[in-house]
C-alpha cells in the first residue's frame, strides 16, 4: 500500500471523479486508475463505483483511515520543520458563521504577527456540517457551539454570549422595561432558528421553564439569513448579540431576556491523534486572542424608556 494510492482515493472522494483528482494532484487519469486499482487488488474489495464515481461502503472505510495517514505525514514534515526555522504549514478551521464575525479579525491579526508562514484557510457553516469534517480530518480544527456531539472531538471553552432579542428600535418589545419576560415574548411573532439547533434547544429550554410556547412567524437554518430578515423589516429575532453589528445599532437594539443561558462557543478537535505543529500554534492562538480581546462580545443594550404619567 503506497501514499499515492490513498492520495488518489482522497482525490476521488473531495473531487467526485478520476479525472477531477488526477488534476488535483498534478498527474494524468490514467496515473489515478493504476494507483486505485492496485490498492483495490491489495485489500481485495471494489473501492470505487466506476459507473457512478462513488465511493464503495469499503472506499468509505478507507478514505476515513487515507486521511489520518496522509495528515500525519503532513505533520511530520512540518514538525521538522518547527525545530529549524519558523512555523510553516496549512491549517483549515471551520467556523460558525457568527463567531466568525468577532473571531477572525483577531485570529488574522494574530497570525500576521507571529506565524506569517502558516496558510490559514477557514470555512464557515453550522455544527451539523463542520462537525463531520473535523472528524474525518477535512478541517484540523473548528470553533462551534456547545455542545459538541461527536463523541471523536475534545473542545476547550473559547467565550459566552448573550442571546437577545434584536428589533428595530421602534417595535414595541422596546417599550418593556427591563430583560424581556419569556411571557411578554410569547405575544409576538419571532424570527427563530430551526429547531434541534443548538441555539434553538436554549431557547425552547428557557421557554419551557418559563412555562410558555413561543410563536416562531418563520423556523430558518442559518442565523445570517434570520438577521437579514430582521434587518430587513421583517420583524424581531432571538439571536447571539454578536450579530447586532456596531453599523446597525443606530436603527436596531439587542434586548436582554430573561432566565437563558449564555451561549457558550467552544474550539474542538480530534480527541485522537497528534496535531501538527501549524494546528497546535492556531489552536494556542485563538484562546490567546479571544481571551485578551479588548472588546469581547457583549450586548448592547437599549436603555429602558420611562413613561411619562
Amino acid at each position: 500500500m503506497e501514499i499515492r494510492q490513498l492520495e488518489a482515493l482522497i482525490g476521488i472522494a473531495e473531487h467526485g471523479s478520476f479525472s477531477s483528482a488526477a488534476e488535483s494532484l498534478g498527474t494524468v487519469q490514467s496515473n489515478i486508475s493504476n494507483r486505485i486499482a492496485r490498492l483495490e487488488a491489495d485489500l481485495g474489495t471494489p473501492l470505487v463505483d466506476r459507473a457512478t464515481g462513488a465511493l464503495t461502503e469499503s472506499g468509505l472505510i478507507v478514505l476515513e483511515r487515507a486521511r489520518r495517514i496522509v495528515n500525519e505525514l503532513r505533520a511530520i514534515a512540518s514538525d521538522v520543520s518547527e525545530l529549524n526555522a519558523e512555523i510553516r504549514g496549512q491549517v483549515t478551521l471551520g467556523m460558525i458563521g457568527t463567531a466568525g464575525r468577532w473571531v477572525v479579525p483577531l485570529l488574522l491579526e494574530g497570525v500576521r504577527a507571529k506565524y506569517r508562514h502558516i496558510n490559514l484557510g477557514i470555512s464557515e457553516g453550522t455544527n451539523s456540517a463542520l462537525e463531520p469534517r473535523l472528524v474525518n480530518g477535512q478541517l484540523d480544527l473548528a470553533v462551534l457551539a456547545w455542545p459538541v456531539l461527536a463523541d471523536e472531538l475534545t473542545t476547550v471553552d473559547l467565550f459566552t454570549e448573550d442571546l437577545v432579542v434584536i428589533a428595530h428600535r421602534d417595535h414595541p418589545l422596546t417599550q418593556y422595561d427591563g430583560p424581556l419576560p419569556f411571557s411578554v415574548l410569547a405575544q409576538h411573532d419571532i424570527l427563530l432558528p430551526m429547531r434541534g439547533t443548538p441555539i434553538r434547544r436554549e431557547i425552547d429550554e428557557a421557554a419551557r421553564l418559563a412555562h410558555v410556547e413561543l410563536h416562531p412567524l418563520v423556523e430558518l437554518d442559518g442565523l445570517r439569513t434570520i438577521a437579514s430578515m430582521t434587518f430587513d423589516g421583517h420583524g424581531p429575532s432571538i439571536l447571539p448579540a454578536t450579530m447586532l453589528s456596531p453599523h446597525l445599532r443606530a436603527n436596531f437594539v439587542a434586548l436582554p431576556i430573561q432566565n437563558i443561558a449564555k451561549r457558550r462557543v467552544v474550539l474542538a478537535s480530534r480527541r485522537f491523534g497528534f496535531p501538527s505543529a501549524p494546528v497546535r500554534a492556531i489552536h494556542a492562538l485563538l484562546q490567546d486572542v479571544v481571551s485578551n480581546a479588548a472588546n469581547p462580545p457583549d450586548a448592547v443594550y437599549l436603555p429602558a424608556r420611562t413613561s411619562s404619567t
